[in-house]
This record gives C-alpha cells, structure tokens and sequence, in this order.
C-alpha cells in the first residue's frame, strides 16, 4: 500500500526534520539576539518567561520525547497499518482509488476534522489526557514546545478508524496525518503576530494556537484545530486571543525528565483510583474529565459531616490545551 506514494510521503515528519531545525535555529537566535520582556507582567505570583524565550534544559526535553516519539509513533503506525489494511480490504463497501485527487482532498479534510474530535476528547477524557498532557507541560511556546510530543497515539488511531470503514486508503491517512503533524509545527511560535484576516478565519495560526496552550482560565479548552480553525468557530470552541497566554499545565510541573513527564498522569490516576471508594468513583477518575472527584455524599452534607474539599492531584488538575 505504502509503495503506491511518492517517498516523501511515507513520513512527512521525517523529510520536514531539517525544516523543523532550520525554522528552530533561527527562532533561537532571535531570542538569544533580542531582548524582550514580559509587557503584561507577572500574575499569579510566579513570574513567567519572556516571549519567545527559551531555556536550554526545556528545549533539551522538548526536542529528546520528540525523537523519542518518532521511534513510539512508528511501531503504533505499524499496528494500525495492518488494522486499516485488514478493513479497507475486507470490509469497506467501496475503495477510493489511491490515484484520484479527490481522494487525497477526502483523507484531508476527513483527518482534520477527526483530528479535532481526538484533540477535543484528548482534553475532556483523564484517561486520554494522560497521554497528552505532556505535549502543555512547557511553560515555553516556541518551535521546540512543537516537538514535545506524545508517545502513545492509540487514541488517534482509534478515532480514525471510520476512514478505511469509508474506503479511504490506509496510506492516505496515515500520509495526511503526516502533513497534519508537520504543518502543526509552525504555529508554536510567539514571533509571528496575527496574521490576514482570511487566513484567521480559516486556519490554525500562532495566534489562535498560543491560545489553545494557555492555562489561563478563558484559554483553557479552546481552539483544538489541527489545520482548519473552522471546526472551532462550527463547534464551539473558538477563542481568540486577547492578551498573551501563561503557557504550561495549570500546576507547574517541575521536571525535565521525560519519563515523569509522559507517564507523571498514569501514575496519578492509578493513584487515584487505588484510593476511590466505589465503582462510580473509580470509573469517573478514568475516564471524567481532569480534575474530577466525586461529589460529597448527600448524607454527609445533611449532618455537616463534609469533609474539607479533596485536594485534586497536580497533574489531574491540569486541564490545559495543546
């Protein structure tokens, strides 16, 4: 199947690596050369990093579970590969010949929007969002943040499973998500301003992604876009950019390491869950949203009982965006 495409496009993100660097040097060397300063000042009693600023030890992180997620992403790929084949083959009622351009136009589009739905689920769903947390853990938002990714994509893989259902080639998607991926890169600076109006309304830009990775409270849960910022504005989550976001998770995580990074949520749900009292609760720590705890019962409440209010685990409070 993956034979039918041209060589670059069997992983987009690996022929967009040099891209990838170029675009980073020079970004780096704009925040070594340039002075800049936070204008809206500090809040929330802890200061924050200069715009466009990086710190070696960040930048080192982000660029290491990027490399790291590479090797991750293509042993998943493999398995969802020989998935999407067996039921583009065996089950689709049609197959969208590979050759057309409309299908490549279908598998975009289609993956874009189902992109927005997993991103969108990745923040509402704790079980998910362990395994997207990590990519809001920077308190920097420049061109490394970008390649802090994620190192499990299972749920991607499953959100896409109606496209070979449809008769979408399994190369197609997994080419358009490629592309998806690399032209993602680009809008994790704080050195392009908003752009033509046009282009923000209809795409992902700087601007409205910078919104997505704030942790203050009106960014939280906005602008989930791959490509298109369209599925915003349609469903709902559209937020515009008002004032310069406070990057990172809404509990700093502290830590450069890359393995409590990646797994620091896993832990705390497991953790949680080892402590709940019933089975609602249990189930509603896995798959509730981030910060979930089970209400009082209504008993306690009635004979002034009430415990004081659970402490929400750092890193189940982070109801941040990518």
């Amino acid at each position: 199947m993956l034979d039918l495409l041209p060589d670059p496009m069997h992983e987009p993100t690996l022929i967009a690596i040099p891209f990838f660097l170029a675009l980073l040097v020079a970004e780096w060397l704009a925040a070594w050369k340039l002075e800049d300063h936070d204008e809206d000042g500090p809040d929330s009693g802890r200061s924050r990093p200069p715009r466009g600023a990086y710190e070696k030890r960040d930048a080192r992180a982000s660029i290491t579970m990027g490399l790291v997620s590479i090797a991750t992403s293509t042993a998943w790929k493999v398995l969802g590969l020989l998935v999407y084949t067996a039921i583009f083959v065996y089950l689709a009622p049609w197959q969208l010949p590979i050759t057309a351009w409309y299908t490549w136009v279908i598998g975009f589009v289609a993956v874009d929007v189902l992109y927005y739905w997993n991103h969108r689920i990745s923040h509402r769903v704790r079980l998910v969002w362990a395994t997207h947390q990590a990519h809001h853990s920077s308190e920097y938002f420049n061109f490394a943040t970008a390649l802090r990714q994620k190192w499990n994509i299972s749920a991607a893989l499953v959100m896409w499973l109606p496209l070979p259902f449809l008769g979408v080639p399994p190369a197609v998607v997994f080419a358009a998500y490629g592309v998806n991926l690399v032209y993602q890169f680009w809008i994790h600076t704080e050195r392009i301003d908003r752009l033509w109006a046009p282009i923000e309304f209809v795409l992902n830009t700087p601007s409205h992604h910078r919104v997505h990775h704030g942790s203050d409270p009106e960014y939280l849960d906005r602008n989930y876009a791959g490509v298109f910022i369209l599925w915003d504005r349609l469903f709902g989550s559209f937020r515009a950019e008002t004032h310069r976001p406070r990057y990172g998770l809404t509990s700093p995580v502290d830590t450069y390491n890359i393995w409590k990074l990646q797994t620091r949520e896993y832990v705390a749900i497991a953790r949680d869950v080892r402590s709940a009292k019933g089975l609602r609760a249990r189930i509603g720590y896995i798959v509730g949203p981030p910060g979930w705890a089970p209400s009082p019962a209504p008993s306690a409440k009635r004979a002034g009982r009430m415990d004081p209010p659970r402490e929400v685990s750092e890193s189940a409070a982070a109801v941040n965006s990518r």
